[in-house]
């Protein structure tokens, strides 16, 4: 049986066309890294859990705010990074400059006996849909395709 997870995908029309929030990911093996390093707020949940309400939870906890919107359009589920990942698309906004992370322990530098905390998301940021698709893990990719096809059939100034 796959792990599973689940995210929300926030996105708002900024000056320069649709945007989309995600989070750099944290921990010494992110930290000197940008394209590929970045990923929705997302965690992994059990065969017993809500993947909706799952993917609230890990919204706050990840960026330190609820969902900034009630309105959740689905885009669905893939593969990605050998787990089950279910999406939510939601528009709304949020100071990402403000986004604060929980944390997580971690023994670092490797076999050294220390354990140190790090954020799960260092820094949180708006990309043009264009420019996330570089800086997101390329698992997650196809869901920023799923948002431009949503917005594409709802949406003429997406």
């Amino acid at each position: 049986m796959p792990r599973t997870s689940a995210g929300i995908l926030l996105h708002r029309l900024g000056p320069d066309g649709r945007e989309v929030l995600i989070g750099h990911m944290g921990g010494p093996f992110w930290a000197r890294k940008d394209d590929r390093a970045w990923s929705l707020p997302k965690g992994e949940h059990g065969p017993d859990e809500d993947p909706l309400a799952v993917a609230h939870r890990e919204f706050e906890e990840e960026l330190g705010s609820p969902v900034p919107a009630t309105d959740l359009v689905p885009l669905g589920r893939l593969r990605a990074s050998g787990k089950v990942l279910t999406v939510w698309a939601a528009e709304g906004d949020l100071d990402a400059a403000a986004c604060t992370s929980n944390t997580f322990e971690l023994e670092w530098p490797p076999r050294s006996g220390r354990i140190q905390e790090f954020p799960e998301i260092d820094r949180a940021a708006w990309f043009p849909l264009d420019e996330a698709r570089t800086k997101l893990v390329a698992g997650q990719v196809p869901f920023l395709d799923r948002l431009a096809e949503h917005l594409a059939g709802s949406d003429p100034t997406g």
